[in-house]
């Protein structure tokens, strides 16, 4: 993985490309629980993230707007270079 003082050649880009060291830090501290957090089809902005509030006989309630529902990657995968190191592809 590259360091950050690697990432200036891309200039203004750079941020674009990968978190910062301390953003990636963050990511892999933040709380994550892979069973109740997933990405919800929006009509509008393709994908938003959700929390799977309860599951009732085949029935899933998500805190956010209604749709398909996709498992979604911890935090730390964010912008990171080896998709094959991610949990889910979708």
């Amino acid at each position: 993985m590259s360091s950050d003082s690697e990432m200036a050649i891309f200039g203004e880009a750079a941020p674009y490309l990968r978190k910062s060291e301390k953003e990636r830090i963050e990511a892999q501290n933040k709380p994550f629980d892979a069973k109740t957090s997933v990405f919800v089809v929006h009509p509008k902005e393709s994908f938003v993230k959700g929390t799977i509030t309860s599951r009732e006989s085949g029935k899933v309630t998500v805190k956010t707007e209604g749709g398909e529902i996709y498992s979604m990657n911890p935090p730390k995968y964010d912008k990171i270079e080896d998709m094959a190191m991610m949990t889910h592809l979708h």
